[in-house]
């Protein structure tokens, strides 16, 4: 049958997103607590709770299939999970650790983006619509995710960028004493 093999990669699509959203449980906790923005940790703890939803969307999924959504790692969510850690052991303070962490969400958002946008037309293709519209759902709010932390960039990355000229005259005593002599 032709639909099995695209059966069968639906089914290895759908195991790779399952590792990929149980990696992110484990990731979204430490970045809520490395956040120095409010509202970041705020966004981070949010997205933890719709990641458990998304989790339980291809849980259902799965049950449907009668498949189980064990079996593999997502090597590409654990590369971006890695990168986000590096970020966060970089010694990186304040705003500009805040705009490192938004830099490693917003990869995470994209991945999960495409991916999810792959198994959703793999659904649509072997006649699963209920599939569909639950990865549909989620694809929904990781793209509202991504604009989220795209609009909260813009003000954390101007702090950074305010935060490391402050850093620069700190290191430069001579310099922020006639600044201030001038003011």
């Amino acid at each position: 049958m032709p639909n099995e093999n695209l059966r069968k990669l639906y089914v290895d699509e759908l195991k790779d997103l399952f590792s990929a959203e149980n990696q992110l449980l484990k990731a979204l906790p430490k970045m809520a607590n490395a956040a120095s923005s409010d509202e970041l940790r705020t966004g981070f703890e949010k997205h933890l709770e719709q990641t458990k939803g998304h989790v339980q969307r291809l849980e259902e999924i799965f049950a449907s299939l009668d498949e189980s959504p064990k079996g593999k790692k997502c090597v590409g969510m654990a590369g971006l999970v890695k990168e986000g850690s590096e970020v966060m052991e970089d010694g990186f303070e304040g705003s500009v650790l805040d705009a490192g962490l938004i830099g490693a969400a917003r990869r995470v958002e994209h991945y999960e983006m495409a991916a999810y946008s792959a198994v959703c037309e793999f659904a649509k293709v072997l006649g699963q619509t209920k599939h569909a519209s639950l990865l549909e759902k989620t694809l929904a709010e990781e793209r509202q995710t991504d604009e989220q932390l795209g609009n909260l960039a813009k003000e954390i990355n101007s702090q950074a960028k305010e935060e490391s000229s402050e850093e620069q005259l700190d290191s430069f005593p001579a310099v922020k004493k006639t600044q201030k002599r001038a003011a």
